[in-house]
Formats: structure tokens, sequence, C-alpha cells
């Protein structure tokens, strides 16, 4: 059986995301592994982040040290974790 953790990240979210790290949807697609129009497509709400990419902008957004890694998924969701706070100062030194 495949594991679904539930999470997803919004249009919003991931254009919050990518701004937060003065990135251009080029430069985000690039450091990411995706092409540009993926990114476009996110953040017009076309299409969600799925899968290991889901993954990838979790893991970016906590080592920026942002508050938010994706919308969490609702109570009732199969297999469901509390977010998770982000402490920026745990990210320094390493």
């Amino acid at each position: 059986m495949r594991r679904v953790s539930g999470r997803r990240w919004t249009a919003v979210q991931v254009k919050e995301l990518r701004r937060a790290l003065e990135l251009t949807q080029q430069g985000f697609a690039r450091e990411l592994g995706v092409r540009q129009q993926t990114v476009s497509e996110w953040e017009t709400g076309m299409y969600a982040p799925r899968g290991a990419s889901v993954k990838v902008l979790d893991l970016v957004a906590e080592h920026a040290g942002l508050p938010y890694l994706g919308t969490p998924p609702p109570p009732d969701a199969p297999e469901s974790q509390p977010p998770r706070a982000v402490d920026p100062s745990a990210l320094k030194g390493g």
C-alpha cells in the first residue's frame, strides 16, 4: 500500500516560497529540478505539486527557515500529522 502524507502546497504558498528565496520562476525551477512551465502551473493553480515535489518544497521551506511547510492535511486524513513549526536557529551552523 502506498503511503500518502496528505500534505499539499497551494499556488500562493509556492509563489511566496519562491519570492522569499528571491528567485525567478526559471531559477526556482532549476533549483528544484523541474521545468519553468511546471513552476508557472503551480503558481497559477493549474496544477498542484504532488509526490516528490511536495517533499522537496517542504525541505526547501524548512531549510530556508520559513514558517510553513505546505498546507497540513485535514484532521480526518489518513496518517495525518500535525504541522511542524520551523526553528530558524536550528538551521544555523550546519
